[in-house]
């Protein structure tokens, strides 16, 4: 089988997702045109070389509709006859793009691909695309559908996290995301985005609060205890599924849920024949993908039984992985993988996560792999595997090795 391998990674800066934020004026477009560019110009990339651009995005309405991944392959220096995919697997959709071009090449379907995706929350705000499994009764009142925010509240309860537990690991965020800019980790990667007249309009990640405290994240009111407990009641659904829980302690607040973001990512993934026909060196290889479907009102337990499957998928153990990332959905997802694996703190997303940058979903498993390689480039870390949690219940991995 043909191996895959990673050969660049960019990713823009992360703006705040309201009218206010840098990235606002931005099109969904325009900042995909801008990392696809990227990739182009960093790889010196011309003609037909490219098999297909996929490309994740979680609300596919409105500017993002429609094929997006075509249309932003037009909008760029690319050349046309790069066709383009669009996919949506929620907030695993930049993380997918990159597993399946990796498989179609492993699978002898092209040489090279560009995989990533793009979010701007700003813009096309979260749920305007509508969603079935919410609003379809048939499904919805079938399985116990909850929100997200209720279903990591679940978790806590479920597993015993407190709200100190919770406040304590997005400060821990916070802090680590802080010292990471300060050192400059991200430099390799980052694009500084420009608007239409080229003029630079971000650099940096803009959501960070580096100086939280504990006193600051005590005093937010948790965010999901009055639709659960009070209207629309979400705690009763959930209760119907779990009856053993005598309450859902509501934990999760603005300050320790992801943030919500305007970003892109794009990873240029190819067989070792491209590299040598265009004189590129890989970063890293990838091993290993999977995905896997879990209790759909609970939810985002997903980051667990996608890392059992892929680690039995490749022969591994816990113990073979030398870094993570874990996408910072909510505090609780972190702490449950934590917990399941006994993973130590110091190993994993070593220089935060989305709940100090944000969540730009459609972008974010593109964001955490590349942000994985950086680090492993960086630390000489042989093996790192990230993974998600997804909307509805599922959860996906990628397992990379540096070469």
């Amino acid at each position: 089988m043909t191996e895959a391998y990673i050969y660049d990674s960019v990713r823009s800066p992360r703006g705040k997702g309201r009218a206010d934020g840098s990235l606002h004026e931005v099109t969904s477009v325009a900042l995909g045109k801008q990392m696809l560019n990227a990739i182009r110009e960093r790889s010196d990339l011309s003609g037909h070389v490219i098999e297909d651009v996929i490309w994740g995005n979680a609300t596919q309405a409105m500017e993002q509709g429609g094929c997006l991944a075509r249309t932003t392959v037009l909008a760029s220096d690319l050349d046309e006859a790069i066709p383009g995919l669009s996919i949506n697997r929620f907030c695993a959709s930049g993380m997918e793009a990159v597993n399946l071009a990796a498989n179609q090449i492993k699978g002898g379907a092209g040489q090279a691909y560009i995989a990533g995706g793009v979010e701007c929350m700003s813009r096309v705000p979260m749920g305007s695309d509508g969603a079935a499994v919410a609003v379809d009764p048939t499904v919805a009142m079938e399985r116990y559908f909850v929100p997200q925010g209720i279903s990591a509240d679940i978790i806590a309860t479920e597993y015993g996290f407190s709200r100190d537990d919770v406040d304590a690991f997005a400060m821990e965020s916070q802090k680590r995301a802080g010292a990471a800019w300060a050192d400059n980790r991200f430099e390799k990667s980052i694009i500084t985005i420009r608007d239409i007249n080229g003029l630079p309009i971000l650099s940096t990640d803009e959501y960070m609060r580096p100086g939280t405290d504990m006193q600051a994240l005590g005093g937010l009111k948790p965010a999901f205890k009055d639709m659960g407990e009070v209207m629309p009641g979400f705690d009763k659904v959930a209760m119907l599924k779990y009856p053993h829980l005598a309450a859902i302690n509501h934990v999760h607040h603005a300050g320790n849920s992801s943030g919500i973001v305007d970003g892109s990512a794009a990873i240029l993934i190819g067989s070792k024949e491209f590299g040598e026909a265009h004189g590129l060196k890989p970063r890293a290889r990838i091993r290993a993908t999977a995905k896997i479907g879990t209790d759909p009102t609970i939810m985002l337990t997903g980051p667990v039984p996608a890392t059992q499957k892929i680690l039995k998928d490749a022969g591994m153990t816990i113990a073979d992985i030398d870094l993570f990332e874990v996408n910072e959905a909510f505090s609780a997802v972190v702490l449950r993988f934590m917990q399941a694996f006994d993973v130590d703190h110091a190993k994993l997303n070593v220089n935060g996560g989305a709940i100090a940058m944000g969540h730009p979903l459609g972008a974010s498993g593109a964001i955490i792999i590349g942000t994985l390689l950086d680090e492993m480039e960086r630390t000489g870390k042989g093996t790192g595997l990230a993974t998600l949690c997804v909307a509805s219940g599922m959860g996906a991995a990628t397992i990379i090795e540096l070469v």
